[in-house]
């Protein structure tokens, strides 16, 4: 006999998409700000410029650490796929190696986290 998956009730699971997005959004601006990049070119869809990416990848590894948000829901928020959000992690901690990229994503760690901790979506 098939074990009945329980799944959680259909708005519970869309505020949480939602408060997905809206974190993911929130991060993509303050890294925006940060590093000088067009917030429009960060969402844009497909493949951009190395400069870009590399900013959406430092972007969704912050979503991921600081704010705690699945890789699943961060390539939700970033219209990307999971994999892809993995892809960008990995690539971000093996660059962490290096002290001045370091110091670079612990400061975009730092103000995404007290832009954002704390904060209920709405």
């Amino acid at each position: 006999m098939a074990r009945e998956r329980r799944s959680r009730p259909a708005a519970q699971s869309c505020r949480a998409a939602e408060k997905a997005v809206f974190v993911c959004d929130s991060v993509t601006d303050i890294t925006a700000a940060l590093f000088n990049v067009s917030g429009r070119e960060l969402r844009q869809p497909g493949r951009t410029t190395t400069g870009v990416t590399r900013v959406r990848q430092i972007a969704m590894y912050v979503a991921h650490v600081v704010m705690s948000l699945s890789m699943t829901e961060v390539g939700r928020g970033f219209a990307r796929d999971r994999t892809t959000v993995v892809h960008a992690c990995h690539l971000v901690e093996d660059m962490r190696d290096d002290p001045d990229f370091d110091a670079i994503v612990a400061l975009t760690e730092r103000v995404v986290g007290a832009a954002l901790r704390g904060r209920e979506h709405r």
